[in-house]
């Protein structure tokens, strides 16, 4: 496949916002991540650092996928969840690129996208992925979450919100 043929299957009009997007979130997340590693320490030293009344940094790994289901303790395990991440961010970009023109589409791959790259580098890099976020309030904790998680939720809570909005507006639209 040459460069030009390529560069249709992944590029289209809205695929640079989806990537800047992406490539913020991964840098967001990376970021603040190896902080919490390195300035509070907090997976060689466990512990809960209170932030705000509401807001904890505590350190969990998740060998898992979503809310911490399917755990998979060896490596090969982390190595396949990386891989499916990987082929699930090749999808989207093709989706991205193909199909795309609504603004809130591509800003929601880009951040899923980013999320998922993200948690994949943990993967790979810890062994698991870095959740450092809990939030919690009259007694209720939260799960603990990452900046890539809270990126994907909003990324799918965007597509969702896009695909009731586009399917109101075309039934709006029809006789």
């Amino acid at each position: 496949m040459q460069v030009a043929q390529l560069k249709r299957w992944l590029w289209g009009p809205l695929s640079g916002l989806g990537a800047s997007v992406a490539l913020l979130t991964l840098a967001l997340d990376q970021a603040s991540k190896w902080w919490v590693l390195l300035v509070y320490r907090l997976r060689d030293e466990p512990r809960t650092v209170p932030v705000t009344p509401f807001l904890n940094f505590v350190y969990v790994e998740n060998r898992g996928i979503s809310y911490g289901l399917f755990q998979l303790d060896s490596d090969l395990g982390q190595w396949l969840l990386a891989g499916f991440a990987v082929i699930a961010v090749l999808a989207m970009a093709v989706w991205l690129a193909w199909s795309v023109t609504e603004r809130l589409v591509a800003t929601s791959l880009g951040l899923i996208m980013g999320g998922a790259v993200g948690n994949a580098i943990d993967r790979l890099a810890l062994g698991g992925v870095a959740d450092f976020i809990q939030l919690h309030a009259f007694g209720f904790y939260w799960y603990v979450f990452n900046i890539a998680d809270a990126a994907i939720v909003a990324g799918v809570c965007g597509l969702l919100y896009e695909s009731f909005v586009s399917s109101r507006n075309r039934a709006a639209k029809s006789p």
